[in-house]
Order: structure tokens, then sequence, then C-alpha cells
């Protein structure tokens, strides 16, 4: 079964950083795309950052490129979001999510199957 666990989650001061992890388990072999989503209240959940796991190309969110830094272990299996200069509208749950097939592509507007708890992140004025 796959599990997906998120972790890093906090609050901080606008300007401030973050990195957020997401360790992945109950699966052999590789998966194929992760990303990172996020949902503020009463708001629709948007997609922030994916990564090819095969390949390594990174697909990032408007609102976050030049910002954010999605990357992998070298395992492979481990997940991160380095989140620098943070604002208030930053504030959300922030989930990992992944997939496994070959034949989607790995933007964030792709079907992932599998999804974690979520962490939350504040960012303060």
């Amino acid at each position: 079964q796959v599990q997906l666990a998120e972790s890093g989650g906090g609050s901080v001061q606008a300007g401030g950083s973050l990195r957020l992890s997401c360790a992945a388990s109950g699966y052999s072999g590789s998966t194929n795309c992760m990303g990172w989503f996020r949902q503020a209240p009463g708001k629709e959940r948007e997609g922030v950052a994916s990564i090819d796991t095969r390949g390594g190309s990174t697909y990032y969110g408007d609102s976050v490129k030049g910002r954010f830094n999605i990357s992998q272990a070298t395992a492979k299996n481990t997940l991160y979001l380095q989140m620098d200069s943070l604002r208030p509208e930053d504030t959300a749950m922030y989930y990992c999510a992944a997939h496994f097939s070959r034949l989607r592509l790995c933007t964030m507007s792709a079907t992932f199957d599998y999804w974690g708890q979520g962490t939350q992140v504040t960012v303060s004025s």
C-alpha cells in the first residue's frame, strides 16, 4: 500500500523559509511523478510544483516560480519542497502526491493517484 507522509510545515514570518519533506513507502520500483499541492480555506486546490522522478524535469505554478524549489533524494523515495521568500498568501495545507503511470504527463494538471495527509504552512505578515 503506497503511503506518502509529509513533514516540515509550521509557522513563519513573511520573507522566511521552510522546507517540506514527503517520505514515500509501500511500493517497489519507482514513481513516475511526484508533486506538491496546496489548499487554503475556502479556495480550490492549487498545484505548486511537480517533478518527473525518472527524468528530473520540474514544473512550477506561476505564483511560486523563483521562490520555491522541488527536488528528490538520490534514493528517490523522498520529495522536498524548499520554500523561500514566503508570503502570507502561501498559507495553506500542503499535500504531497504521486502517480506511477508512464502514460501520463508530470504536469500539475495530471491525475495523481496517491496523496498524503498534508502539513500546514502558516505565513504571518
